[in-house]
């Protein structure tokens, strides 16, 4: 009996026990269990960065973000929600941007891929996008040492260095490569040293490529399925297949090899535009060798000022924002500045610039497509040393367009600049495209009002609508907005995906003059070279040749009245600048009427950075 109250006993403690003990004991197991999680997670995220540069990771936090955006809008791009839509809008911008800017790396190249007709998108984003330069912090040199080693079996410089000087601190950093100077080991009958620059590709984007491309392309179908309702995925095979090609260092060296035969044969150009010479013993897939050229960057206001001697009297308010320089900062350390500044001022620079584009437009077929002020560089021209000569840089993003193409480009720019609505909405409607007024604006950077039989029925028509819109709320003028783009991309599988490229040149040309104080007419310049280069077509026999000439003739004659507009907006800068005030340029009177027509006509608030190039 005594026994048995002793098991009883030992049995109640035991239950006591158990039953106070059993909160730590499962603390414990959660905890544990938390550990192991947080272990793996850990691991994961180490592995993933060690051995595949974080890709995993990165497109994790991209489709977050996105997941998080399509269940924003859902929810919140409501009626009964319109006088948020601006927040929710900002929301928006702000997350992209996040994510472009904490990615890094290939996501700056599409972030600029997505924003470049950003003024398609709501004010935020618009606002965003054009903070997207393509710059990032420098990689290490034991990297370089790395990507040499693999490229070249030996380092950039030592006894069996490639080089014989490798500065190891890079001139300038890019998303996706960087760039160091270096210098060429003498050959017998050398009698100079030879400089030059080195374009090195970060070792992480190659790996990354796979994993941001297929989030791309993820991202896009689900702005345009879910989120946004804007077709915006056909251009994604276009974008992705061109930035693939700016991986690859050879290609881009033979883009430039291309280029400067192309501009060998054009007299116009041919002593004003130098390409820098790529030497292919020193390059592969992922380093690129070409010759140093010592300048000033375009973007560099007070340089390009005291080399071409001029003042700040006409230009710009927006040229204190310096244009994205990008690889392009590999210029000035050696530049001497000469005795006397070079003849034709910003008017000759930009000149040469925008005939150079339209060249690369109308004539060659061969556009590049990335003009940005920091990818040149302004030099004394070695024919010439009173005269500048302009070096474009950076030869890795390039579309090639076709005689078809050419011919219906050309004559679209004639048919814009004397207003012809006929000639506009054959082609427009052959490339999948309506609202033919809307294309020649974006076309052109400028407001245009093409001529038809009913321009009063016309008339009435946008004043009526611009009354309605005025009256919208903020989800009502959203939903116009698309259903006006939706009218505008009537059909994508039609549509020249090379025109995303060019409307983007466009921008930038534009933003480009506008920098300098609008010193050239652009859009005059422009049509000048479509004009010529329909008399220079191959299939033409004699008699449409003749033809096409004396419709340059007449051509010629209609664009006074832009170049008298021209001169007397540089006349009014003039006398505002002599009593210490300023007009506004050329450029900036043309942005400012297309933003009111973007605004009237299809609801969309344009911002002025989406015209600085």
């Amino acid at each position: 009996m005594f026994r048995n109250a002793t098991l009883l006993s030992k049995a109640s403690s035991r239950r006591t026990f158990t039953s106070q003990d059993s909160p730590p004991t499962r603390w414990r197991k959660y905890l544990r269990r938390a550990g192991f999680v947080a272990l793996g997670v850990g691991s994961f995220y180490a592995v993933d960065r060690a051995f595949n540069a974080s890709a995993i990771t990165r497109n994790i936090r991209t489709l977050y973000t996105c997941a998080i955006i399509t269940i924003d809008y859902k929810l919140n791009f409501t009626q009964e929600k319109s006088e948020s839509i601006p927040e929710l809008h900002t929301r928006v911008a702000d997350r992209m941007y996040n994510l472009f800017t904490s990615n890094g790396g290939l996501y700056i190249k599409i972030g600029q891929a997505i924003g470049a007709n950003a003024a398609l998108l709501p004010k935020p984003m618009q606002e965003k996008f054009a903070k997207l330069f393509d710059d990032a912090p420098q990689i290490p040199y034991s990297e370089v040492l790395r990507v040499f080693k693999a490229e070249f079996g030996r380092p950039p410089c030592g006894d069996d260095g490639v080089f014989e000087v490798f500065e190891e601190k890079a001139i300038a950093s890019a998303s996706i490569a960087q760039v160091h100077r270096a210098k060429l080991r003498r050959l017998p009958g050398d009698t100079e040293d030879k400089w030059v620059a080195v374009k090195i590709q970060k070792p992480d984007v190659a790996k990354q490529m796979f994993w941001d491309l297929g989030a791309y392309r993820l991202v896009m179908y689900m702005f345009e399925k879910w989120a946004f309702d804007l077709p915006v995925y056909f251009v994604v095979d276009f974008v992705s297949d061109h930035l693939r090609r700016e991986l690859d260092f050879i290609l881009e060296s033979e883009n430039a090899k291309q280029t400067a035969r192309f501009v060998a044969s054009e007299p116009r150009l041919a002593k004003k535009v130098h390409i820098p010479k790529v030497y292919d013993e020193y390059t592969t897939k992922r380093v690129m060798t070409a010759e140093w050229i010592s300048g000033v960057r375009l973007s560099d206001r007070n340089g390009m000022k005291r080399l071409m001697g001029e003042n700040d009297t006409t230009l710009t308010a927006q040229a204190t924002v310096s244009p994205s320089v990008g690889l392009t900062e590999i210029v000035g350390p050696t530049f001497s500045f000469p005795a006397k500044p070079l003849k034709g001022g910003f008017s000759s620079v930009m000149q040469i610039m925008v005939e150079l584009f339209s060249a690369q437009m109308f004539s060659w077929g061969w556009v590049h497509c990335d003009g940005h002020l920091g990818n040149f560089i302004c030099r004394p021209n070695p024919n010439d040393p009173t005269l500048p000569q302009l070096v474009m840089l950076d030869h890795g993003l390039y579309v090639r367009v076709d005689e078809d193409f050419r011919r219906d480009w050309s004559l679209l720019w004639k048919g814009l600049l004397i207003g012809d609505f006929t000639s506009v909405e054959q082609i427009t409607r052959k490339w999948g495209m309506g609202l033919p007024d809307m294309f020649a604006s974006v076309a052109l950077a400028r407001p245009v009002r093409l001529t038809r039989k009913d321009r009063r029925a016309e008339v009435e028509k946008v004043t009526r609508e611009l009354e309605e819109y005025m009256n919208m709320s903020q989800y009502e003028q959203s939903v116009r907005m698309k259903a006006k783009l939706k009218q505008f991309l009537i059909d994508t599988d039609r549509m020249p995906k090379a025109l995303i490229f060019l409307f983007r040149n466009m921008r930038i040309v534009q933003g480009n003059n506008q920098y300098f104080g609008a010193p050239v007419n652009r859009v005059k310049i422009i049509g000048l070279w479509a004009s010529r280069s329909l008399t220079r077509l191959t299939r033409l026999t004699i008699g449409q040749r003749l033809r096409e000439y004396a419709n340059d003739m007449i051509f010629r004659g209609v664009l006074v009245s832009l170049d008298v507009a021209f001169w007397w907006t540089r006349f009014k800068q003039r006398v505002f600048a002599f009593f210490g005030t300023r007009s506004l340029s050329f450029e900036e009177e043309l942005e400012k009427a297309m933003r009111g027509l973007m605004r009237n006509n299809v609801g969309i608030n344009v911002e002025s950075s989406m015209f600085n190039g």
